[in-house]
């Protein structure tokens, strides 16, 4: 349980990790521990009843002699599992280079709206997670990654699955490219990835109509040089149109990570209204880093 867990000493980035055992998942944890060597993880593994395990349920109905020995022996079995499952997933981070402790909660509401809800409970400095590249209703309808981003008050990175050869060599060393349109997200935005990522150098692109003014100059860190460009926004959907600017602006400067900032709107109007956020994070094809506007 996250209940007293108390990051270590000199932790570095604190790193909230949603791990189910997919291949996904696996190589969320491999890109993250590459763009963010210096890091803790808590690695988070959710269980919901039933439990899951198909063959092992039915085991468990032979041998149970009535319903509340049933359901007691589910809970047991199905929190050890998840247990396992857990220390799989820290096995994978450390192996990678990060120290890592485990999370297995039972869950009785959505995995994204828990793993939002743990983020908070231990001050996470970053949410990890990986996308199953849903798009359209079904992504409205079954995409954990929507629901963490929708709701995380912490910086989301979505990491992608398959990444491609080119996409993988640039997350060691290659710049954060970070979408401005000048508003309070975009800040935001600018602001979480000097945070996590001081030693990258950082690219603000702005996106727009031809004639759509995009005041650059008001991008700044204190401290930090910047490089600023604007691209011209082609496509006529809005949200589509600028997240295909964006992801043609971080692959064209071989970016590690490319980072957009959250209105924080619900998750109905989010699909409904077009976000460019979330079009990013579903057509980007390298890690997208999704920061929201500070409580």
């Amino acid at each position: 349980m996250s209940e007293g867990f108390v990051w270590p000493a000199g932790a570095g980035t604190r790193v909230l990790v949603g791990y189910d055992g997919s291949l996904g998942a696996n190589a969320a944890i491999d890109v993250a521990t590459a763009v963010l060597p210096r890091a803790h993880a808590l690695i988070c593994h959710f269980w919901a009843m039933p439990f899951t395990d198909t063959g092992a349920r039915q085991r468990l109905s032979r041998e149970s002699a009535n319903l509340a020995e049933l359901t007691a022996a589910i809970e047991r079995e199905g929190g050890h599992q998840a247990e396992r499952d857990a220390r799989t997933g820290a096995a994978v981070a450390q192996a990678a280079g990060w120290a890592a402790d485990v999370l297995a909660r039972r869950t009785f509401s959505a995995e994204g709206l828990a793993l939002a809800a743990v983020g908070k409970e231990v001050d996470a400095d970053l949410i990890v997670i990986g996308s199953r590249g849903l798009s359209g209703t079904r992504a409205a309808l079954g995409s954990v990654s929507d629901a963490v981003v929708h709701h995380s008050t912490s910086p989301v990175l979505v990491v992608p699955y398959p990444l491609m050869i080119a996409e993988y060599e640039a997350l060691a060393a290659g710049p954060v490219v970070v979408g401005w349109d000048g508003s309070a997200g975009a800040a935001a935005a600018l602001s979480g990835a000097a945070a996590l990522f001081p030693d990258r150098d950082l690219i603000c692109t702005a996106v727009g109509a031809e004639d759509e003014p995009l005041d650059l100059e008001k991008a700044d860190v204190p401290g930090r040089d910047l490089t600023r460009e604007r691209r011209v926004r082609r496509r006529s959907v809005l949200a589509r149109g600028v997240a295909a600017e964006l992801t043609a602006s971080a692959r064209d400067h071989r970016a590690s990570v490319l980072v957009v900032g959250s209105r924080g709107r619900s998750a109905v109007s989010e699909i409904l209204l077009g976000s460019v956020a979330m079009a990013t994070a579903h057509h980007a094809h390298r890690p997208v880093l999704v920061v929201p506007i500070p409580e």
